[in-house]
């Protein structure tokens, strides 16, 4: 079975790795605070999973989801991720990483600059514009009428399939917005981000059809600057 392994384990990431585990993917998980912070989550996880640090989670994935604050990408093991399918998690919030100039002026991507620090890597954006209690509460069956769709972005074709397949594995459908560069539309402040799937005030959330998250996306508009 593929092993994921995952570079931040917080909230989305202890959800998207608990929905591998269920899926029955090996899964290792890191975070900067050493892999012994990591035993509860470990032993909730089960047999498939262990800690590790993130250079070795890096190495071990052949998928690797990327959940750490944006401020952090550049501190990512470049070496151990060369080559591989990285699933982007981040969202650049300038409150807490601090105002990035290009971000700010609307030249280029979140995704697309972590893009051009990891080099050789083959980055997918996902995950980033879904509550972690929905994403953890809205998987379904394939063929489930209440199915619902999460959005991708990327400039790789081959690394997008790779990332519909990991979302079909453990509970979701994929609704492909393009490349990196326009991975914006489903950022902090887009329809797309949040409200398609309930509000943070409901757990549950609430089933988003593939038709209706392309709608919240085609509703995306890039602020002036």
């Amino acid at each position: 079975m593929t092993t994921v392994g995952f570079i931040g384990s917080g909230s989305i990431g202890a959800t998207v790795a608990r929905l591998a585990a269920s899926a029955g993917y090996d899964v290792v998980v890191s975070n900067s605070r050493g892999p012994e912070t990591l035993a509860d989550l470990v032993a909730e996880l089960g047999d498939r999973a262990r800690a590790a640090t993130a250079a070795e989670a890096a190495e071990a994935g052949e998928i690797v989801v990327v959940s750490v604050p944006f401020h952090a990408f550049r501190k990512l093991p470049v070496e151990q991720l060369a080559g591989k399918v990285v699933l982007d998690t981040n969202n650049y919030y300038p409150q807490r990483d601090g105002q990035v100039a290009e971000l700010d002026e609307g030249q280029v991507t979140s995704a697309e600059l972590e893009q051009r620090h990891l080099a050789t890597a083959k980055l997918v954006k996902v995950f980033n514009n879904i509550f972690f209690k929905h994403l953890g509460s809205l998987a379904r069956p394939a063929g489930a009428p209440d199915r619902t769709a999460l959005t991708i972005a990327g400039d790789d074709a081959e690394a997008k399939q790779t990332a519909t397949d990991f979302l079909t594995a453990i509970g979701y459908d994929a609704v492909d917005i393009g490349p990196l560069s326009e991975s914006w539309r489903v950022e902090p402040g887009q329809p797309a981000y949040g409200p398609p799937y309930g509000t943070f005030e409901d757990p549950v959330g609430t089933p988003a059809s593939a038709d209706k998250v392309r709608a919240a996306v085609a509703e995306a508009k890039r602020s002036a600057n």
